[in-house]
């Protein structure tokens, strides 16, 4: 993932994954390059009045740390700070299209607190292990969560289809979700309060 420091027009589409190595697998054959997995701790800030979440807006802290596993070795070390917002006619979409602006930052440690000066609070909190493909055109990136594991393919309209389509989905495989609606409906279905998405230690 590149810093963005322009507003761009993000594009993707969410797969649920039921055969890692097997998906893995299916990526390489496509030969596309390999970033490395990282663990990434990501934290939501929003007004005291909550007006980001209510306008569907996004500010989040990202940190990434190297997580290898027995298929993939680590990635880098990074902090992103991401600022999402909804796309003007994209509420019909089967894809999933936001405004996003990327900012890849130093001093990770500094920036929860510079942004809680500014009047900010953090909310939902949530953790992933993401290992990142590139393609010419595409971002693939297979995120192992507390609630399932998942394929994000952005990309335009057609090459998420064409890529999807090479790894054995269809259209109507494709998630608009986020991770907070993911997860709130898995605490929903064990019968918990939704909260956190993190692995449980």
């Amino acid at each position: 993932m590149s810093s963005r420091r322009q507003t761009v027009r993000e594009t993707e589409i969410k797969l649920r994954v039921t055969d890692l190595a097997g998906l893995i697998h299916k990526i390489s054959r496509l030969r596309a390059r390999c970033s490395g997995r990282v663990l990434e701790r990501n934290a939501l800030f929003d007004t005291p009045d909550r007006d980001f979440r209510r306008r569907r807006r996004l500010l989040r802290v990202r940190i990434e740390t190297p997580a290898r596993s027995a298929l993939i070795p680590g990635g880098a070390d990074r902090t992103i700070i991401t600022s999402k917002s909804p796309a003007p006619a994209a509420a019909a979409s089967r894809y999933k299209v936001k405004l996003e602006r990327e900012l890849v930052v130093q001093s990770p440690r500094d920036w929860p607190a510079s942004l809680r000066s500014l009047g900010f609070r953090p909310g939902f909190r949530y953790e992933k292990f993401r290992t990142t493909f590139r393609l010419p055109g595409i971002h693939l990136d297979l995120d192992e969560t507390p609630v399932g594991t998942y394929l994000e393919i952005e990309g335009t309209p057609a090459s998420i289809d064409r890529i999807a389509r090479a790894l054995g989905f269809s259209p109507r495989d494709y998630i608009r979700s986020t991770y907070w609606d993911l997860n709130a409906a898995e605490c929903r279905r064990r019968g918990e309060i939704p909260g956190n998405m993190l692995f449980r230690a």
